[in-house]
This record gives C-alpha cells, structure tokens and sequence, in this order.
C-alpha cells in the first residue's frame, strides 16, 4: 500500500455561548479554524486528520498538498516512525495532521479502533474539562454556574493581561459555585517570573487544580523555584514539545501536571511517549486542546483512552462549535465523551461539511 495522494482543507466553523467569544490575553475568537488534511491510499483507503489553525494564522492556505504531494506520495501510509524519524516534514503542525491521518488508515486496514494500537482501552468514558475566555467576573460566575448545571466538574478559564483581573474572576467564580468545580488559570505565558510568584501565593486560598504556563515556555529553572515556594500547583504547556525538553522538566522538578497537545509535540505518538515518560516520575498529563473539531476531538479521547497517566479532565471547547465536519457529531454527557469504537479515528467525514465552511476553495473533497 502506498500513498497515491494528499488533499487539504482550510475550514472554520463558528462557536456558540457560552465559548464564543473566546478572549485570550492576545486575541479574541468567534470561530474554530483548522487545516484538515486527507490522505488517499492505492488501495482506496482514506484517512483524516486535523492540524488547528488557531496558532498560525494567515499562514495557512488550504493549499498546503501541493508542497504534501512532493514529500508523501509513494510513501507507506502505516510508517509512522519512519515519518517521525526522517520524513523531513514540519515537525510540528501540519506534520501532526499528517500523522493523524496515517493513524486513521492504519485503524482503518487492521479493522480496529486506534486506541487498540495505542496500547488498549483504559478507559471508555472521558472526562472534559470545560473552557472559558477572560470575561467579567460577574460573566464569569454566570458562565460558571451554566458549565455546573452541563454536568462539568473542572473548568480552565483564560488567564494573563493581569493579576488583579485574574484574582477577581477566580473569586467570582468560587464564590459562585464554591468547590463543585475544580478550576485552573492559563494565564499563556503572559507574566514574568516576579509577577507569576506573588499571583500563584495570591492564588493560594483560592485552592486551584493547577496554574498553567504563566511564564514563558523557557523558563523552566523558575518554574521549579516558583514551585517550592507556593501551595499552588504549576502545569506547563507550551514548554512541552519533545521528549529531552520534558526530560528536562521532569529532572527539574518545574511542573506537576504537563499539557501535551498534537500539534506542538508532532503528533499522537509523542503525546503517548510523552504521557508514559511523565509516568515514570509521578506527574498525571491533561490533553490539551487548541478548538478541536471531529477528527482531532475523536484523536485526543483514543490517545486518553489507551494511555493511563492522561488521568485528570481533558481540556475540550467542543460544545462550543454551532457544527462539526463529522456526519455524527460527539455528544457530551455530564461532562464526559465516549470513545469511538469504529476502525481508525471512528469518524466520518461529511463532505458537504468541509464544503460549506472550507475558508480557501483550493481542493475539493
């Protein structure tokens, strides 16, 4: 079997309340973008996978096959370390929907659900934790309150412009619903190590499941200082790429959750790697999501599935898309999805989907 050719796909489907709009401390958003990429086999098998869009921006076309054809076609579509190991592709986003999608036809030729070739089912109900942008506090609470009544029990809010705004919507929010969330701050790098120290020892009574990346992916020595000298628990996102970068927060002692995500770590397989590695030193994972649609939604509840350390809430904005590009959209119920049990990813594409909100008509599916 070999690889006969690539298809991609530029889509943005709109969000609904209570995620839309999503303000991060540098941008705000009212749409879930990704570059959906389709692999066709000689055999006629046809996988999928899904890169966000959400951190490149106007770098991506939607045209990306052009470029994909010259380094895949003729390729074994199952070779997935031999595409990690010297395939020569990105390394990163577009390679991570690339590898998506060989995992689907693998799933798909083995007739088997992809979390049987990830090691086997741990677990077959996932559970979310759901998100929110910065917002008022008085927002914030209502939100709060509304994500309670869905059946959540952990949300992450958006974090960063600054500590004061930060403090108050982390009180609005327990003073809303007290302890029936558990709740985390992203505050996305925004803070130096001075400003992060004080927020996380003002944080402190305020009793977080975790304070993720407020400095710089970088800092990594701070991150282990801060963390001696504050209650509240530090997670690292954006400071986990590859395998020796988390070797090197594990050795430090900089973290006590990490949040892999495909397309910062290159794809499905080092988020396993990374997760068992994590293991080994007693530090749970959290899948990190980036507005995921179906193919990349359907990837994260089969890595989570079959690997033990991804043992707290998943992070998921799922239920703030209007639509999905799947025929069969996931349904969320009290706060947890259920693992596909179809061959590969489990999904199906609806064409006329990825028709309706494809942003560049570069290709058709």
């Amino acid at each position: 079997m070999k690889i006969s050719d690539i298809a991609t796909f530029l889509v943005e489907v709109p969000q609904k309340h209570p995620i839309a709009p999503y303000q991060s401390r540098y941008r705000a958003a009212s749409k879930t973008g990704a570059l959906l990429i389709q692999i066709k086999c000689d055999d006629g098998t046809i996988g999928w996978g899904e890169a966000p869009q959400r951190y490149l921006g106007d770098q991506l076309t939607g045209n990306e096959s052009v470029l994909l054809r010259e380094q895949l076609i003729g390729r074994d579509p199952t070779a997935i370390a031999a595409m990690h190991d010297h395939w020569g592709l990105d390394g990163g986003y577009i390679q991570s929907g690339v590898e998506m999608a060989m995992w689907d036809i693998l799933g798909k030729i083995c007739g088997q659900p992809l979390y049987k070739l990830l090691g086997g089912l741990v677990r077959e109900r996932i559970e979310l934790a759901c998100c929110m942008g910065l917002r008022p506090p008085h927002e914030a609470a209502e939100i709060a309150k509304l994500y309670v009544s869905m059946g959540f029990t952990t949300l992450k809010t958006k974090a960063g412009r600054d500590p004061a705004e930060d403090l108050a919507f982390v009180k609005a929010i327990r003073d809303a619903v007290g302890d029936e969330l558990q709740l985390r701050i992203d505050p996305n790098t925004g803070y130096s190590p001075e400003v992060a120290e004080q927020l996380a020892k003002d944080l402190e009574p305020y009793n977080l499941q975790y304070f993720e990346q407020p400095m710089p992916a970088d800092l990594l020595e701070d991150s282990a200082r801060i963390r001696k000298a504050t209650s509240t628990p530090l997670a690292l996102n954006e400071s986990v790429t590859t395998l020796a970068q988390v070797r090197r927060i594990l050795e430090l002692d900089a973290a006590a959750i990490l949040l892999p995500d495909t397309y910062q770590c290159g794809g499905l397989w080092p988020c396993k790697l990374i997760g068992d590695l994590a293991a080994s030193a007693g530090v749970p994972c959290v899948m990190h999501c980036a507005h995921d649609l179906g193919p990349k939604t359907a990837a994260m509840l089969h890595l989570v599935a079959a690997t033990p350390n991804y043992s707290l809430a998943n992070d998921c904005t799922y239920y703030g898309l209007e639509d999905d590009v799947i025929k069969h959209p996931f349904e969320i119920v009290h706060g947890h999805m259920l693992v596909p049990q179809g061959p590969g990813l489990g999904i199906d594409i609806d064409v006329e989907k990825v028709r309706k909100y494809q942003v560049l008509n570069t290709s058709s599916p």
